[in-house]
């Protein structure tokens, strides 16, 4: 199932990435639904968890603007406008995964998302996608868990009279 999910992963990302590019070239005629289903097409003999693939494509979709809140003060000197279109779909990958599919231990979506940085990505992105969803696991199991609070104490009874 992980070498599914792998593949799972690189079409969710080549999905996402054309939509991207296809977008900031001004193209209208972007189709996030028919680029997903050619992309799982060409894999179909592959493929036992189609289902995986489009939860995490419609999932990044939907919360994109989301997990671009939630990613860019974890990488303040990078603008997400700035950031690699292929680096930014891992990244949102990776945070929604790690946000959303806690059935994946966190270490494996990391590990997934340097993988693609790694096949896919610039030189230096298997580093900063590291960083950055490593910084967002840290954020995320660091948070204070709520204090139950304590019954109070009834007061003591006076043993003086008023």
């Amino acid at each position: 199932m992980s070498a599914n999910r792998h593949l799972g992963r690189i079409i969710a990302l080549q999905t996402l990435y054309e939509a991207a590019f296809r977008l900031e070239c001004k193209d209208d005629k972007v189709d996030l639904d028919a680029i997903l289903k050619r992309n799982i097409g060409r894999y179909k003999a592959a493929l036992d968890d189609k289902e995986f693939i489009l939860r995490l494509v419609k999932g990044v979709q939907k919360d994109s603007a989301k997990l671009d809140k939630i990613l860019q003060p974890i990488a303040p000197e990078w603008p997400l406008n700035q950031i690699a279109k292929i680096d930014l779909s891992i990244l949102r990958i990776g945070a929604y995964e790690l946000i959303n599919h806690k059935d994946v231990p966190a270490k494996v979506v990391i590990n997934e998302a340097v993988e693609l940085a790694k096949s896919f990505g610039g030189d230096n992105s298997s580093k900063f996608i590291n960083g950055v969803l490593g910084t967002l696991l840290k954020q995320s199991t660091d948070k204070p868990k709520p204090v139950a609070k304590k019954p109070a104490k009834k007061p003591a009874k006076s043993k003086g009279k008023a």
